[in-house]
């Protein structure tokens, strides 16, 4: 697979020097059809001794738009009445009240918008993101776009991200665009059973970014294979787990950062 000549332009925030700890997690695929992991992932939002979490994406199974929340989160996370998504912008916005909460689009959720960053104080993240903390620089990805060999999906991706495709999308009613979402996961949890293979994150592009944004460790999800790739030349990149609190092997992991380095820890 050819590696695009061009990266794309990489972002970069500076963590503040009251900052200790950053939490890193992905992945999470938040449907109400899996309550376990939502309940696994809101008592981490409300316990977590982090400064700052960073969601690099796919916190959502699927996102339509933001008009599928409404405009007043002040009812409590533990009553019963609103959607499930109103019910994890609750949970987003009480965690943005006591730490520094950021977002970066996943390929499930590339359409969270402005509007519920907003209702929940979290800040939007572009993808990549050069984070310097503690006099280093991290790359942080979703990971998606670096799976340059998967070429149908690196198709589909260029479209759904154009500014085009996604105003029309929003402009139809809800209902339909839950309709659409249902019928893109169906085809996805089709393609998964018929024993398909997915492209991993391509090591010369991953490469090729680390040095643009002079970073030596890039973190990523997006493969679902939680593991340390070692890039050479003192170049790596560090895979995020998935969640899913109800598997036969429970998962909820979240990568921590601190003065001393990354550490993983699993919730469950």
């Amino acid at each position: 697979m050819k590696i695009p000549s061009t990266v794309p332009r990489i972002a970069e925030l500076q963590a503040p020097p009251s900052w200790r700890t950053v939490d890193f997690i992905s992945d999470l695929h938040l449907q109400s059809a899996e309550p376990a992991t939502f309940e696994a992932w809101r008592h981490y939002m409300e316990s977590t001794p982090a400064d700052a979490v960073f969601i690099l994406g796919d916190l959502f199974e699927v996102w339509v738009g933001d008009d599928i929340v409404g405009t007043d989160l002040a009812v409590s996370p533990s009553e019963s009445d609103g959607s499930f998504e109103e019910h994890c912008a609750r949970v987003m916005g009480q965690a943005a009240g006591r730490l520094a909460l950021f977002f970066m689009h996943g390929n499930r959720d590339f359409l969270v918008g402005q509007g519920l960053m907003g209702l929940c104080n979290t800040t939007l993240l572009a993808d990549p993101t050069v984070l310097d903390f503690n006099h280093q620089r991290w790359l942080l990805s979703h990971g998606d776009a670096l799976c340059l060999g998967d070429v149908d999906y690196m198709q589909f991706r260029r479209q759904v991200r154009s500014i085009d495709w996604q105003r029309a999308f929003l402009a139809k009613p809800l209902a339909e665009r839950q309709a659409i979402a249902r019928g893109l996961r169906e085809q996805s949890e089709a393609r998964k059973k018929s024993g398909a293979t997915y492209a991993d994150v391509d090591s010369g592009a991953a490469l090729q970014q680390l040095q643009a944004a002079k970073a030596h460790i890039l973190i990523h999800g997006h493969t679902h294979q939680p593991a340390v790739h070692d890039l050479g030349h003192g170049y790596s990149r560090v895979v995020l787990s998935d969640w899913d609190a109800a598997a036969q092997h429970p998962r909820a992991e979240v990568l921590r950062l601190t003065a001393g380095g990354l550490r993983r820890i699993a919730l469950l």
